[in-house]
């Protein structure tokens, strides 16, 4: 199961540069320049996201037969490949919401938002059901997400100086690509 971690992380860490929770940490970060509740709400919310999408992989994975699953994972790798060469935007409003929460309140219900339906999200499904192993794929996910997320909170925009988006998006793009293919001929399978 220390595939699934390591999978897990290394996805998530590569599509999450330049996302869109990303540059909503930086915005956060620039606002309220208050780095630890910041850092706490992205835990948090991270946490709580990416278990509900691990555990509905799991219960795809149980309900759908392996060939279905196979094809399925296979086709939705490389989807989210073609989806990572998209450039994220956020918008001032994600930040906007329940003003009275407090930093913490704010940063936890904003990414909460902002990771529903996003590729990190489906990345976790289609990982936790790749894998079988909800707790595995969380602990990787959330830990991909914060190893690119608290740098740019604490440094902000000069963390995005150091690594051209562009190439990232391109890379992340050849992971997932490659995880379709690498699923689609039957590479690592049952976990």
């Amino acid at each position: 199961m220390l595939s699934a971690l390591l999978v897990s992380t290394g996805v998530v860490a590569a599509s999450e540069i330049g996302d869109k929770t990303q540059l909503l940490a930086l915005l956060l970060a620039a606002r309220y320049r208050r780095p630890l509740p910041i850092v706490a709400g992205i835990l948090v919310a991270t946490l709580l996201n990416h278990a509900a999408a691990s555990a509905v992989g799991a219960l795809i994975q149980s309900m759908v037969s392996p060939s279905i699953l196979r094809w399925t994972l296979g086709l939705s790798f490389i989807a989210v490949a073609i989806w990572t060469l998209v450039p994220d935007k956020v918008d001032e409003e994600d930040t906007q919401v329940c003003g009275h929460w407090g930093v913490f309140g704010i940063t936890l219900i904003a990414f909460f938002l902002a990771e529903m339906g996003d590729k990190t999200q489906i990345a976790t499904v289609m990982l936790a059901a790749k894998y079988d192993s909800v707790f595995m794929v969380t602990a990787g996910t959330t830990l991909g997400m914060m190893l690119v997320n608290v740098p740019a909170v604490y440094l902000g925009d000069k963390a995005m100086h150091f690594v051209p988006l562009h190439w990232v998006r391109w890379i992340a793009a050849a992971i997932f690509l490659t995880l379709g293919v690498l699923v689609l001929a039957g590479v690592g399978s049952g976990g």
